[in-house]
Order: structure tokens, then sequence, then C-alpha cells
């Protein structure tokens, strides 16, 4: 099913953009591209993509803004995103991925690497998607697969693409602990090229949305040095 993927490449260095864009046509994918955010947001609109690949630093509109806008649009919120940075650019991409981007990937980065990023991010999204057919209760959390949804004491909690999964993974797997590699590789789908402070970013920011202090965690907790388990 890549070939009927379509991917997004946004990116104001031509030849990032013409490196990527081979090597994502040479593996089956249909590529569009854009120079910039105004461009991207356009293009997003029309071509409606399944994937964008987003450089942080861009004229007009910055990665970061964009990400924003795309997660506040009911179009556009469940769009996998994989965001371009630099390695001096760590705290936009810690914030970027706090905000809903779904993965990273540093400058200068692999072909194989970028190609395994999108892959899992492909599937998982895909898989997501299907729909389940069960309602998982913790204490007063609701988390209903089906329709995508979870509820705090009847109150609705907007979670992330990858929040959600982190939520409804501990929750059926409650009372063991999960390693960060194993989340990784069932939630993104990878685990080789995994950093295991993506998902402590995105268990930190799911604790601000579920917890009545998160500071004080009662739903998730870390086991140190392993990773995390639902009680």
């Amino acid at each position: 099913m890549d070939n009927l993927k379509k991917i997004l490449i946004v990116d104001d260095e031509e030849h990032i953009i013409e490196l990527i864009r081979f090597n994502l046509e040479t593996n089956g994918y249909q590529v569009i591209t854009a120079n910039d955010g105004n461009e991207a947001l356009k293009k997003i609109r029309e071509e409606k993509p399944n994937l964008v690949i987003l450089d942080l630093m861009l004229p007009s509109i910055d990665g970061i803004e964009i990400c924003k806008i795309l997660r506040k649009d009911e179009e556009t919120e469940k769009l996998p995103i994989i965001m371009l940075t630099a390695k001096s650019e760590e705290i936009d991409m810690i914030l970027g991925l706090e905000i809903g981007a779904d993965d990273y990937i540093t400058k200068p980065f692999s072909v194989r690497e970028l190609l395994a990023r999108i892959k899992a991010v492909l599937r998982r999204t895909q898989e997501i998607q299907e729909k389940r057919e069960s309602v998982l209760k913790i204490g007063d959390i609701m988390i209903d697969i089906e329709k995508h949804e979870v509820t705090k004491k009847g109150k609705k909690i907007d979670l992330t693409l990858k929040e959600f999964e982190l939520l409804r993974i501990l929750s059926e797997k409650r009372g063991n602990v999960l390693t960060r590699n194993y989340l990784l590789d069932e939630i993104w789908g990878y685990n080789y090229f995994g950093d295991t402070r993506t998902v402590d970013v995105h268990i930190r920011h799911l604790r601000r949305k579920i917890e009545d202090d998160d500071k004080n965690p009662q739903y998730i907790q870390t086991i140190r040095g392993i990773g995390y388990k639902m009680k």
C-alpha cells in the first residue's frame, strides 16, 4: 500500500527536498513539496497528504507554528508529522513532540533511517484508524478505543495520536512494567532507531492531561531505570 501514500516534504533547502524526494519516489511513495510555511499549509489543505516531513526552521511560518495550526484543525489533527531538526534545536524538538509531532529526525540523517521512520509512522497510523470494539476503564478514566475518545469523570480529554496510544497500551497491560524500548517499538514501530526521550516527553505530556497532580501521578507510575506501568 506504500505506493498509494502521498507525502509532503516541507523544507527551504532544495538539496534536502531533492534527496528525500528521490528516495521516497524510488520506494514507491507519491511526493509533493513546499518551500515555506504558507505554501505547506496550502498544499496540506489542497493535496491532503498521508504524512508530512516538516522542517523546523522555515520562512514565513516555522515548523512549530505549522504543527500547532494542524493540531487545532479537526481535519488535520491526526495527520502524521515527522519533524526535521538540527542537533542544536533539541529544545524545539521536545516542544514539537509535546504539541503533537509523531516523530523527529535530526540533520544530517541517513536515508535508511528516514524511510524506517516513515514506514513506522504510517503503519501505526493505519492500525490506529482500524476499528476496535472495546472500552477500557481505569479508575475514573474511560477509554473508548473505537471512538478514539478519552473521558475523565465524564469530561472529554483531548489527546494526540501518540498520547492516546500510550494510554491505551498502558491500560491494556495495566499492572505490567513496560520498558521504554517496548513502548517505542509498539507505538512508534521502530526499535533500533529509537530514542527513549520520545517516550518520556509523551508520558510527561499525558500525565498533565489525565492526572489531578502530574507531579504526584496516581495512574502512570515511573519504574526507575526501566519504564512505566499503569497502576
